[in-house]
């Protein structure tokens, strides 16, 4: 009876295969991936890799241009620059995971819950979702990093408490789709439980296109970390934070426009990546797409 219960599913492993297969020849999804993966190496590396420390200040190199001895410039407390970058690499990734974690272990759980129950909790508690939702993002973070308090790590658990109502209202619409299919009606009648529909059926079904909204939000947490940072509600001083470099280059921007550089170019690219990623995955999930 479990071989027949499992024969409506689709095969996960062939259609994971055929998703790899065309990643490898899409070009965004390659340089994306090899972007990534040289930040995620920097971030590890960083104590070996940065030339500096990114928190010594020298008051007699303050703002200085690009050089041999500091590839980057120095700050206005003459901090290097490019070590600054590298130290910030593992801060900008640690807050998008975290915040993107936040989101879906609040998130997916709930649209599963309310997608497959239905009825009167699904209408209560989507209309307490709306209603989250009707809140700016940004706003709604600041808000609630301002009762949990400043700080990386808190700043992120409420992007990430932004995030869940997100993703909880996707899984909850392709949780309806899902649990109406046909096999979905074959398992039901060869007598599979609830869980075993839940866990063999529903969630594998319905979590592709949350796999392509998880890895958009990557690129939203960064740059929500960013702008938190920029305005002194994410990494505080003296810790590096892409964000808050642009927040003190910005005081310099007339004197030192060079000092936003590195920073906004590597949130820029890292967003990219993060995009590009997830584009090529959505249409890697998508048949009709590849043959456009």
């Amino acid at each position: 009876m479990t071989a027949a219960l499992d024969l409506p599913v689709p095969p996960q492993r062939s259609r994971t295969k055929a998703i790899l297969r065309w990643m490898r020849r899409d070009v965004r999804a390659v340089l994306s991936l090899s972007f990534l993966l040289l930040l995620l190496i920097v971030s590890v590396f960083a104590p070996v890799l940065a030339p500096y420390s990114p928190i010594d200040q020298d008051v007699t190199q303050l703002l200085l241009p690009p050089s041999a001895a500091h590839w980057l410039g120095t700050d206005d407390l003459g901090r290097d620059v490019l070590s600054r970058l590298i130290w910030g690499a593992p801060n900008s990734l640690y807050a998008s995971f975290l915040a993107v974690g936040v989101g879906v272990v609040l998130g997916v759980p709930i649209g599963l819950l309310i997608g497959f129950l239905g009825g009167w909790f699904d209408e209560v508690t989507s209309r307490f979702i709306d209603a989250l939702l009707s809140f700016p993002p940004i706003v709604l973070a600041i808000a609630v990093t301002g009762a949990l308090g400043i700080g990386l790590t808190n700043a992120m658990l409420s992007v990430g408490f932004v995030f869940a109502p997100v993703l909880a209202r996707l899984v909850r619409a392709q949780t309806l789709v899902v649990k109406n299919a046909l096999y979905v009606d074959a398992a039901r009648g060869f007598g599979a439980s609830t869980s075993h529909i839940i866990i063999k059926h529903i969630v594998p079904n319905a979590i592709q296109p949350v796999i392509v909204q998880v890895t958009l939000m990557l690129a939203i947490a960064l740059l929500a970390e960013a702008s938190l940072s920029f305005l002194s509600l994410g990494v505080q001083p003296p810790a590096a934070s892409w964000g808050g470099m642009l927040a003190r280059a910005y005081n310099y921007i007339e004197i030192a426009p060079e000092q936003m550089y590195a920073p906004g170019l590597a949130i820029l690219l890292t967003a990219l990546a993060f995009n590009a990623l997830g584009e090529s995955i959505r249409v890697a999930l998508d048949p009709t797409m590849k043959r456009r």
